[in-house]
């Protein structure tokens, strides 16, 4: 089987050779091919340039024309994508490639559509910000009560899924909507999606952290429309 890792970065100039690196560096073992595909939404730190400097064929580069928002460099990735599943790894190293192999481990051919990785399976807190922390709490068990899920981190930022069901749930491109939807319609449809405990390093504001004070309340406000919109659309069942 094959794996795309999905990079997508804006602004990271500090961070986004390394997170290409690990990428390319993990070993997911003879039963995996991979490739790289980097989407850059329109940064505007030098990381656009770093990109296209890139000389290295196993890499693909995506550069959008301007900023569409994260669920929008994340769907580029999915469109391009030629492996069967594809992963979503974010360019600022808050996750660890490292965990990519475990994730994969949990993969069964033939039955598993989606695993992602955990920041707080086994009851873990690592988070700098306690209203980061009980808010994805919460708007987890808030998507697990709607959806029939049993998830504990729904917000989590490694994703891995097949790549023909991703590309059959009509997600959105606007802003971080991909970031919850996928998981709501995955479980919505009717597909188990498994968890693997992974490393977190999570910023702070300091460091580049976005979501935070009131911006993380005006956020899980989002979600939640992002859920009633999803239960609106009542997608069918499995294909």
């Amino acid at each position: 089987m094959k794996l795309s890792i999905i990079i997508c970065a804006y602004n990271e100039r500090r961070t986004i050779l390394q997170a290409i690196e690990q990428a390319q560096a993990v070993d997911l073992g003879p039963e995996w091919e991979k490739e790289v595909v980097v989407v850059d939404n329109f940064s505007t730190d030098g990381t656009r340039e770093l990109l296209q400097a890139l000389d290295d064929p196993a890499v693909r580069v995506i550069l959008h024309p301007r900023n569409l928002g994260k669920s929008a460099s994340v769907l580029s990735g999915i469109a391009a994508a030629s492996g069967d599943y594809f992963l979503i790894f974010d360019a600022d190293l808050e996750y660890q490639a490292a965990d990519i192999p475990r994730m994969l481990a949990a993969v069964v051919p033939g039955e598993t559509v989606a695993v992602f990785g955990s920041r707080t399976l086994g009851g873990r807190r690592v988070y700098q910000y306690a209203e980061n922390y009980w808010g994805v709490w919460l708007l987890t068990h808030i998507a697990n009560l709607l959806f029939g899920g049993h998830l504990t981190d729904i917000a989590t930022g490694p994703k891995l899924v097949r790549v023909d069901v991703a590309r059959s749930l009509d997600l959105s491109a606007h802003d971080f909507d991909l970031d919850f939807e996928l998981p709501c319609k995955l479980l919505q449809r009717g597909y188990e999606i498994k968890e693997v405990a992974i490393a977190y390093h999570p910023r702070t504001a300091a460091q580049g952290k976005g979501i935070v004070g009131a911006r993380a309340f005006r956020t899980g406000f989002r979600v939640l429309w992002i859920y009633l919109r999803v239960l609106l659309s009542r997608q069918g069942g499995k294909r």
